[in-house]
């Protein structure tokens, strides 16, 4: 291959980012160094600073430079809600965009066996201590729609409810700007379960 050692190395590097093929990779590698070295050198350094600074908040385990996260020191959010979900990308996605005013808890995965995938692998165990917290009424179950989704809800509400929590479940349906005749059955059937009065 034309370059080799470092060139290759740098395709190679950026096939950890999910999505990212050879062809990507190559493209994203010639880019930052046939065109703009000052945004490689900015990646580069962004990447390495925050590998270093950027762990976990010590409450909800989403992604932070402090000890605590913004939105959990936050002291404007609803104490009563707790909405749990898979991912720091999930937060983000109900944090701002969303009318959710409670607080997070992040999994950081869900309960998958057969990929070797436990409780403990997705921090239950400190899920259990953040529900028996004072003043906690309702938790939210935001897990993904999936299979090992669906079980991790399951758990998770069984958990809940033996602490006499509200427990309840995000909706899904049909997309808003969706046509109904390109939903499968199971999200038509979904939507009719979930309807509501208007």
């Amino acid at each position: 291959m034309a370059g080799g050692g470092l060139v290759e190395a740098l395709i190679e590097a950026f096939q950890c980012l999910p999505g990212v093929g050879p062809k990507t990779a190559r493209r994203m590698t010639y880019h930052l160094l046939e065109r703009d070295r000052d945004g490689a050198r900015r990646l580069a350094r962004a990447l390495t600073q925050a590998a270093e600074r950027v762990g976990h908040c010590r409450r909800c385990r989403n992604l932070t430079e402090s000890e605590v996260c913004a939105l959990c020191a936050d002291p404007q959010r609803d104490a009563r809600l707790l909405c749990v979900v898979e991912s720091p990308a999930d937060v983000a996605a109900i944090a701002g965009g969303t009318a959710y005013r409670g607080h997070f808890f992040v999994l950081m995965g869900r309960l998958s066996p057969l990929d070797g995938i436990g409780p403990e692998d997705i921090g239950l165990d400190v899920l259990e201590r953040r529900l028996e917290e004072a003043g906690l009424e309702e938790v939210v179950l935001a897990t993904n729609p999936t299979v090992e989704g669906e079980v991790t809800a399951h758990v998770i509400a069984e958990m809940s409810r033996a602490r006499g929590l509200r427990v309840t479940r995000i909706a899904r349906g049909v997309p808003v700007g969706g046509e109904l005749e390109y939903a499968d059955a199971s999200t038509l059937e979904e939507a009719l379960e979930a309807r509501r009065e208007y």
